[in-house]
């Protein structure tokens, strides 16, 4: 299959070898640019630190004032990148920031003190529940997902000329994204024709919402689940 993946580096990279290695034809072209803010933490002290994405993982320098606090992280590739920055002890959640909340709240007693490394843009949780539980939590906005103004030219090319088959779509934002500038390059019935594969019920709302066809939603947040799912190649 010839499958665009609109999610940032440097996990649209990681992807694109994953469905190379299983016969696919990746097009690696992202809608969105992940910086990091620099932005101070809150003051400490913390009993643990909340990673609801790989890409708020700290940075060594960073990384050094928090080493020795117990770190929730969303998912086995946050989890893995913390591990790697030398934060830890590390504990692995589910994949989904309600599940994080649930890990968090399972071991760690309520009133403890958490800081959480989010994006600019978050939903609720996992804040909402440990909030109504008891516990305090401290964020730092610590990257940002920029979009891009305009369609990637490799992207616009393709679906162009009708050269995709299916779309890969990781978070609600790049789904939307995604759709969105489509639309304005004048390929929303083109992108409307793709096979969509969502990693979650949240990140095919926003195609949803508006229309489009959801070929896949992968029952738990992880992406070998999503990449099983794929159509097998041909070739």
């Amino acid at each position: 299959m010839r499958i665009w993946v609109a999610r940032p580096e440097p996990g649209a990279t990681r992807t694109g070898a994953a469905l190379t290695a299983r016969g696919h034809a990746p097009l690696v072209a992202p809608v969105l640019v992940v910086r990091p803010t620099g932005a101070a933490p809150p003051d400490g002290p913390f009993d643990g630190v909340l990673l609801t994405s790989a890409n708020a993982v700290p940075e060594p320098r960073e990384a050094a004032s928090l080493r020795g606090l117990p770190v929730f992280a969303v998912g086995a590739r946050t989890a893995a990148l913390a591990a790697e920055a030398g934060l830890g002890p590390v504990r692995e959640g589910p994949g989904d920031a309600a599940g994080l909340a649930a890990l968090a709240a399972g071991l760690l007693p309520p009133g403890a003190r958490l800081l959480h490394r989010a994006g600019a843009e978050r939903k609720r949780e996992p804040e909402a529940t440990l909030s109504a539980a008891g516990f305090r939590i401290a964020t730092v906005v610590a990257y940002a997902a920029e979009a891009l103004p305009a369609l990637p030219d490799a992207a616009d090319g393709a679906l162009a000329s009708g050269q995709l088959d299916a779309a890969l779509h990781y978070s609600r934002r790049s789904a939307a994204v995604a759709l969105a500038l489509a639309d304005a390059a004048g390929h929303g019935g083109a992108f409307r024709a793709l096979k969509h594969y969502c990693l979650s019920v949240d990140v095919a709302a926003p195609l949803e919402a508006v229309g489009v066809p959801i070929h896949f939603v992968a029952a738990r947040p992880r992406e070998a689940d999503l990449l099983d799912a794929l159509t097998p190649s041909r070739t």
